[in-house]
């Protein structure tokens, strides 16, 4: 059995994922400060990919990326490919994935106790200080609950993973384009093994939430 399809989604989920960390806690602290018309307006953009069909986000994607297209062409240039390419499924991925992200980390980054903040500056704690060893531990679970939900959205990513990368054997395969191809094909035992595999992962990922909610309940409690 060939078990790329495997190997190259779990590839894809974990890097994507580890964009999407960074990224989603940058965007979700700066834009929690911002004024609330702009807030406003921030979280529409950033999280559209969520509410859009995969296969729209797919297709803007080939829009800004297609080899034909004015950015596409710039990339191939130096060498960077999205259209067809394994690493074209990290970038659907991270553009899907990144509103879960960015909703999470902001809603534990506004319920954080600010004055922990302003007694750390009374202290002479630089900004830097208080944001890595005071904010990041006090909302820790709600950003690594965001962080599996993320991580389980791009695995689990099918509508613009097979709109930019299509599906190749060995080459761009992922679980869930591998299911439909399996299934087009009328290989109901392949697509029902990559489905059952699929099922497996997502259990543990959601029983890894469960856990992290249920502990965070009980901080809240003590508390």
């Amino acid at each position: 059995m060939d078990w790329y399809p495997l190997w190259n989604s779990l590839r894809i989920a974990a890097i994507s994922s580890v964009l999407v960390f960074f990224s989603g806690i940058f965007a979700a602290y700066y834009v929690a400060k911002l004024p609330r018309a702009i807030k406003g307006v921030l979280d529409v953009v950033l999280t559209l990919p969520m509410v859009l069909p995969p296969t729209v986000v797919g297709y803007f994607l080939l829009l800004l990326f297609g080899v034909n297209r004015p950015l596409g062409i710039l990339l191939g240039q130096i060498g960077i490919r999205f259209v067809m390419t394994w690493y074209g499924g990290i970038l659907t991925a991270a553009v899907v994935a990144f509103p879960l992200m960015y909703r999470t980390a902001r809603g534990a980054f506004e319920s954080f106790d600010n004055t922990l903040a302003y007694s750390g500056q009374t202290l002479g704690l630089s900004n830097t200080y208080i944001f890595w060893r005071i904010r990041m531990p006090y909302c820790r679970q709600g950003i690594l609950a965001g962080t599996v939900l993320a991580f389980a959205r791009a695995l689990g990513e099918y509508g613009a993973t097979s709109m930019l990368i299509g599906y190749t054997p060995g080459k761009t395969a992922t679980i869930s384009t591998a299911v439909y191809q399996y299934w087009r094909t009328n290989d109901e035992q392949s697509a029902f093994l990559w489905v059952m595999i699929n099922l497996a992962i997502s259990a543990v990922v959601l029983l890894a939430v469960n856990m992290l909610e249920k502990k965070n309940g009980r901080k809240g409690a003590r508390r």
